[in-house]
C-alpha cells in the first residue's frame, strides 16, 4: 500500500468535516502529486511487463511499449 495514502484520507475528511488550513491543503496538494506519480509508475510498469499475441501466435505488441522496454532495460544494465 502507498504510505502516503492514509494521510491523503485523512485530510480528505478533516476537509469534508471542518476545513483545513493553508498548509494542510499545500500538503495534501504535494501527497496528491506523489500519490499519482506512484500509480503511473506502477501502471507503466504493468503496461511494460505485457506482450499481446495475435490469434496466429506472432507478437503484435505495440512500438511503443518496446520502446519503453529498452529504454528501461538499458536504464538497469
Amino acid at each position: 500500500m502507498i504510505k502516503s495514502l492514509t494521510r491523503i484520507n485523512e485530510l480528505a475528511k478533516k476537509q469534508r468535516e471542518e476545513g483545513l488550513t493553508v498548509g494542510e491543503r499545500f500538503e495534501q496538494s504535494l501527497l496528491r502529486q506523489e500519490y499519482l506519480s506512484e500509480i503511473r509508475g506502477q501502471v507503466l510498469n504493468s503496461i511494460v511487463g505485457l506482450t499481446v499475441i495475435d490469434t496466429l501466435g506472432n507478437d503484435v505488441t505495440p512500438h511503443k511499449v518496446r520502446n519503453i522496454r529498452v529504454k528501461e532495460s538499458m536504464k538497469n544494465s
